[in-house]
């Protein structure tokens, strides 16, 4: 038997590496949108999963935004099944804020949770090119090292074992296999900022900056994961010793780092129903703590104020 495609390997590979780091048996789900990316890990999944004994499900999602989906969702579970795996294809409404590309995710990322096997792995086709671009819309929103941390290779129920691996290589190893593949007219607009950074902005800081770009904004958000995990154990820990009934006590916190400090305020005020917390909010209501001076309460989204009583953080509801 001849050796398999490089690129072909180099997919099975990655696969494999996350199988056995994850210890993944059973059942496991593969979404699928007929792309390169979703069919070569589909592929890889199919081939490594007979080895594996693992029951390899096929998921297409239909947004139905563009004239012909049903068709195009067709032809990818059709290749699913051709592959070994079993398909369904899952319409769904995309409606809701935040333009239509964060309502398709929403939409798509809901069916896949509810259409996966209970405790199944949801694999997804996110490659290192991906990983750059999502790097990129971190930095350009400045919101903090958690958004430039770019996407985990495992966030359950999703899995993404492609994150080492170039658009490049999947787009081989679908030739290799004589896979016939999808691209989506949406990645080819330049309405998405998406589309932008992936055609004009990365090209232009290879050329630049002499290549591995891609490879190093990948490297960058793996090792801002790891730096998140840690300060979030720590802060953990600190919020659990800080709490004082539904408050948190001023004295357990104000000696700590301001960064860990900040991270045990989101912590409690995103679990106390405060949504969208800002960066200069999360800044004042840190005031409290670190720079008292008798100042009044903090005004936050969700109807609520945190303030300072008695050395004591509370939050209350606005009048």
């Amino acid at each position: 038997m001849s050796a398999p495609d490089p690129a072909v390997s180099q997919v099975r590979t990655a696969l494999r590496r996350f199988l056995d780091r994850h210890q993944v048996t059973g059942q496991i789900a593969v979404a699928c949108s007929g792309g390169a990316d979703s069919l070569a890990l589909a592929a890889a999944t199919v081939h490594c999963g007979r080895k594996r004994a693992l029951d390899v499900h096929g998921l297409v999602v239909d947004h139905r935004l563009q004239p012909g989906s049903a068709e195009v969702a067709e032809r990818a579970a059709g290749q699913l099944r051709e592959l070994g795996a079993s398909a369904r294809v899952l319409t769904v409404e995309v409606t809701g804020p935040g333009g239509p590309e964060a309502a398709a995710r929403r939409a798509r990322y809901a069916a896949l949770r509810a259409a996966a096997p209970q405790g199944a792995l949801v694999l997804l086709g996110h490659t290192r090119d991906d990983q750059a671009e999502t790097v990129l819309l971190g930095l350009g929103r400045g919101s903090g090292p958690r958004s430039i941390a770019g996407m985990a290779e495992l966030d359950p129920p999703w899995g993404r074992p492609l994150l080492g691996l170039s658009r490049a290589s999947t787009a081989a190893a679908c030739a290799a296999l004589g896979l016939v593949t999808w691209s989506d007219p949406h990645n080819l607009d330049p309405a998405y900022t998406r589309v932008r950074l992936r055609r004009e902005v990365l090209p232009l800081l290879e050329e630049v900056l002499q290549g591995g770009v891609a490879a190093a904004l990948a490297r960058t958000a793996a090792q801002l994961r790891e730096d998140t995990q840690a300060l979030d154990e720590l802060a953990a820990a600190l919020l659990a010793q800080a709490r004082d009934g539904d408050g948190l006590a001023v004295g357990a916190l104000k000696a700590a780092p301001a960064a860990l400090r900040r991270r045990v305020l989101r912590s409690w005020l995103l679990g106390a129903g405060v949504s969208e917390l800002t960066d200069p909010q999360l800044r004042a209501v840190d005031a409290l703590v670190a720079h008292w001076r008798g100042q009044g309460g903090v005004a936050l989204p969700g109807g609520l104020v945190a303030g300072r009583a008695h050395d004591r953080l509370v939050l209350d509801r606005s009048l």
